[in-house]
């Protein structure tokens, strides 16, 4: 190589080592001297995930706007264990004709509750069905219901609204005023219960009637099965 080609290389490769020694002695002068909080502050605008997520809407004001067809719907993944006309036999599951305002795991001509859930005691509320649907198993510790819940509190709202029209036919609740808090039900077990589901929304769920397959999955329930006889709940 000629003189101008080594003055070439000998520059490039003086500013190379240049560039790397302000790289290491930058690190080792900023090294454990992170900010605590990056960016600045904007006034009016909240950290993101400050303050967890929005509260869920009340049953009360979801059953509100509830619509009985669209819970009919869904009602239809229920159907490899429950029925629901009047007079329908007992499966897998009870019948459920007017179920709501019935006494909890009581009559459904003899049909055989868990014990978890007769402890429970009370009526079916609109409030106890709601906690019921969200996690059967946070309702009733140790039931043998084995669908893991309804997530979504709408399609709750919806199935509620259309169990409420096969044959119990309660007036549903009128949604509270703004800044009101809707009207709690009475106290016993069966409050103690919702109370502990309203507690752990973050439960597992799934469809009605499922059987712990995801929310997107169809029932996983052997109709041979459900044909050998009744099973408890």
């Amino acid at each position: 190589m000629d003189l101008k080609t080594n003055t070439i290389a000998g520059w490039a490769l003086g500013a190379g080592i240049v560039a790397l020694g302000t790289a290491i002695v930058g690190g080792m002068i900023f090294d454990g001297h992170r900010p605590e909080k990056m960016g600045y502050a904007i006034e009016g605008v909240e950290e993101a995930g400050a303050g967890g997520g929005a509260a869920e809407v009340p049953i009360a004001t979801l059953l509100a706007t509830a619509d009985p067809a669209k819970g009919a719907e869904v009602f239809k993944k229920c159907a490899a264990c429950h029925t629901i006309n009047q007079g329908g036999a007992n499966g897998i599951g009870p019948n459920l004709y007017a179920t709501l305002g019935e006494a909890i795991a009581q009559g459904k001509a003899g049909f055989a509750f868990s014990d978890a859930l007769k402890a429970v005691g009370g009526t079916w509320t609109f409030d106890a069905m709601n906690a019921w649907l969200t996690s059967p198993r946070k309702f009733a510790n140790g039931t043998k219901m084995t669908f893991a819940g309804l997530s979504n509190p709408q399609d709750r709202a919806n199935v509620i609204a259309y169990l409420n029209s096969q044959g119990s036919n309660l007036p549903l609740p009128a949604a509270p005023a703004a800044g009101e808090a809707p009207a709690a039900d009475a106290g016993g077990n069966v409050a103690a219960a919702a109370n502990a589901v309203a507690e752990d929304t973050k439960a597992e769920t799934g469809d009605i009637a499922n059987t712990g397959t995801p929310a997107s999955g169809a029932p996983s329930v052997d109709p041979a099965a459900a044909r050998k006889g009744a099973r408890s709940e």
